[in-house]
């Protein structure tokens, strides 16, 4: 059974201290109001870390945990102490409300930020950097797996782990057991690359879907101009569902051709100080998958 939810990025929550950010209240109650069952924790510290506070928001909202992220520089040693106590909060969040899904993102790097969706053009890692940044994913895979919970690798626009050449090879070189794949459609384009196509050759392994739009034109300016990740948010680069370049009901076809069972989560990242309509969105967007058959 594929259910759906949705999560804070659609109101814009990125970072869990940034004061543009909306109550956490408002954004359970509008997900609630918008059709849907489940939400994903947002960055650690946006909603409370007291379990029995959330719980009871939860359940008035008649709302399921899902799963949350852990979005912090995966690629910069230097930052590690603060990447473990984001991990170790998220996985004791995560385990107080029964959710099942700890998602490992590697944030925007200024190295990578000029070129999301120019692969020829993204700096490498050398060697040694790749085995460090290789072996945090490991360890705090083994956190979230230790703590029971399903722990699955996002590729995200400008962080080093965003070209599908380098998420494939870090799927090499972690064992399965230990890393899924939390598979986002709307970064896979932005990337340059099939999503139907990945998710065909890797369905195996994808434990949690992403469901997110890219508007084919904004996109292009992007990748042209070198466009930061927020500032694309900004204009506009992750449309309603159903609007932009990805074929959902071919993606829908995938997960039902594989039995694929779980949450599929709606992710329209926007910035919290434009005009967009969070609301609205969350229920174009809830319409539209279940116009195909979600």
């Amino acid at each position: 059974m594929i259910k759906i939810g949705n999560a804070p990025c659609s109101w814009g929550v990125e970072f869990a201290n940034d004061p543009r950010n909306p109550d956490w209240r408002r954004v359970l109650s509008d997900c609630a109001d918008a059709g849907y069952k489940g939400i994903e924790l947002g960055p650690i510290g946006f909603m409370p870390e007291d379990p029995a506070i959330l719980a009871d928001a939860l359940a008035e909202n008649d709302l399921t945990l899902i799963g949350g992220v852990v979005f912090r520089p995966f690629h910069d040693s230097a930052k590690w102490d603060d990447l473990w106590d984001a991990a170790e909060r998220t996985c004791k969040a995560l385990v107080a409300h029964r959710a099942q899904h700890l998602v490992l993102i590697d944030s925007i790097s200024p190295r990578r930020a000029a070129t999301a969706g120019r692969a020829v053009e993204a700096e490498k890692m050398d060697p040694a950097e790749w085995e460090g940044f290789v072996d945090r994913i490991r360890r705090v895979a083994q956190l979230g797996v230790d703590h029971g919970l399903t722990v699955g690798i996002h590729a995200h626009a400008a962080g080093f782990i965003d070209f599908e050449p380098e998420l494939e090879r870090l799927l090499s070189e972690v064992d399965e057991g230990l890393l899924k794949i939390c598979f986002d459609t709307g970064h896979h384009s932005y990337a340059g690359y099939d999503p139907v196509a990945f998710m065909r050759r890797h369905i195996d392994r994808i434990s949690y879907m992403h469901f997110k739009d890219i508007d084919p034109a904004v996109k292009a300016r992007a990748v042209a101009h070198h466009t930061g990740f927020y500032e694309a948010c900004g204009q506009g680069i992750f449309c309603n569902l159903g609007t932009g370049d990805v074929d959902f009901a071919s993606v829908r076809q995938v997960l039902l051709d594989a039995n694929f069972s779980g949450w599929c989560t709606v992710e329209q990242d926007c910035d919290p100080a434009g005009g967009t309509s969070p609301i609205d969105d969350a229920r174009a967007n809830r319409a539209y998958l279940s116009s195909i058959g979600f």
